[in-house]
């Protein structure tokens, strides 16, 4: 027997392959599938069947492309009407060597949403295991606002399939989710990937509840933020999505091309790091830092725009083509040969951004001179820690409630640890703020020099 897991970065997406003797199921595949083939192969087992634990939201799902290319059918919940694949009701069950899989339905985070049983023939019936998707993960329990109309019902539902169908499971089986610690499926998740039911119930925040009634006031309360690029995922991910296209590199760009590319209305996004990006940035660009890119592209660029991607070299280039290929963004046409140093040569104009050290942010808002500490990481860090006198918007909504900053005043944009900071400037700067400079270290350096100005419950 064996399972592996594999792990998508940026998303904090999970999938899995199982299997015994000569056969393999795979669990929720990402859209670059051919890792599923390799691992079976290097197994001599064959892929028979390809589940989905519910219609993802925050990437492309690889199940009709690993379908096509293995002939196993896909299995879905009954509950959305997918144009693909077949529907599975509570109970249905699945052979694969002396592993039995049984279907429990799990409503709540979505509709069709399904959990599998895994059970050892050749021990007993109980639980080994339990693929959760984004019904229980680790430290958390999946978001339920995709509903808004229904809130408290599906908050419900949640509830009974993780009180009424998972947890009865037993606390030997272990937990497998669908997502873990970064994805926006859930806020609170732990950076291990490994658990089980007993541990959950004892040790999970969002199981230690009073009833059910709290449990749907809690739910109901929650703040997630929806990216608009979701949309097109759920529809891809109901009608199945285009094919994949081999992943190749864009072509490379020259200066002159890429200023052309802009005039067209090309997305610049640069993806170095944030103090090359202050350094030295092509006016009108986006700086999104390589490790930010699958979180936030969703949030600041429309998935048919055509991109250009300016990075430190051509393995990031490679990285992130791969990266975007899985939320949706296929229209990378090009990539900045050379760098700014291209750019630099070639006596085009260049933008810099002036950077403040923690303590000289400090200083500024003691002055007490007009300025806009503008902070934008999600609402629930901002009130657990956070400057005195700081403004929060959420990164991802920064484009639209732009207006709500005074342009007269100077701002120094702030997060966590100043790389979303840095996003936030080059929005500013592209929308025309003209005194605009970023702290870096932001929050955690204001609290390794004890800065007396934080406040917040954390």
């Amino acid at each position: 027997m064996f399972i592996d897991k594999i792990k998508t970065e940026g998303v904090a997406h999970l999938s899995y392959i199982l299997g015994d003797k000569d056969e393999a199921v795979v669990i929720d595949p990402r859209r670059d599938c051919d890792i599923y083939i390799e691992i079976a192969t290097e197994n001599s087992a064959q892929i028979v069947a390809i589940f989905e634990t519910h219609r993802n939201e925050d990437f492309i799902s690889g199940a009709a492309d690993l379908a096509a290319k293995t002939g196993a059918p896909v299995y879905h919940g009954r509950a959305l009407d997918f144009a693909y694949g077949h529907s599975v009701v509570n109970g249905d069950r699945f052979s694969v060597g002396n592993l039995s899989l049984e279907i429990i339905e799990t409503p709540g985070h979505t509709l069709e949403s399904i959990s599998i049983k895994v059970e050892d023939t050749e021990f007993g019936e109980i639980a080994v295991a339990v693929f959760t998707g984004d019904a229980l993960f680790v430290g958390d329990v999946g978001r339920t606002d995709f509903y808004p109309d229904r809130e408290e019902e599906v908050a419900g539902m949640l509830y009974d399939s993780i009180f009424k169908k998972l947890l009865p499971l037993g606390d030997q089986a272990i937990i497998y989710p669908a997502h873990g610690a970064g994805s926006v499926c859930g806020d609170n998740m732990a950076s291990r990937e490994f658990s089980t039911i007993g541990y959950e119930r004892q040790c999970n925040p969002a199981l230690k509840v009073a009833d059910r009634e709290e449990f749907i006031r809690n739910k109901v309360n929650e703040l997630h933020y929806k990216p608009e690029y979701f949309k097109k995922m759920e529809e891809y991910n109901k009608q199945g999505p285009p094919a994949l296209k081999p992943l190749l590199c864009p072509p490379p760009f020259s200066a002159e091309k890429m200023e052309e590319a802009a005039q067209q209305g090309a997305t610049l996004v640069d993806i170095r790091s944030p103090e090359a990006f202050a350094g030295a940035h092509i006016p009108g660009s986006l700086a999104i830092p390589f490790e930010l890119l699958s979180a936030y592209i969703g949030f600041l660029v429309d998935v048919d725009n055509e991109i250009v991607l300016i990075a430190e070299n051509i393995e990031q280039v490679s990285a992130a083509v791969r990266s975007l290929s899985r939320l949706g963004y296929d229209n990378i046409i090009g990539y900045f040969r050379n760098g700014m140093s291209a750019w630099e040569v070639s006596g085009r104009h260049y933008n810099s951004i002036g950077v403040l050290h923690a303590a000289e942010t400090e200083a500024r808002l003691a002055e007490g001179a007009p300025v806009t500490l503008l902070d934008v990481r999600k609402r629930n860090e901002f009130e657990e820690s956070r400057l005195a006198g700081a403004k929060n918007i959420f990164l991802g909504h920064l484009q639209e409630k732009i207006h709500e900053i005074d342009r007269q005043q100077p701002v120094i944009t702030f997060c966590g640890s100043g790389a979303r900071a840095i996003v936030a400037a080059s929005i500013l700067i592209k929308n025309e703020f003209h005194q605009v400079e970023n702290c870096f270290g932001s929050l955690q350096a204001c609290k390794n020099i004890n800065c007396r100005t934080i406040e917040g419950g954390g």
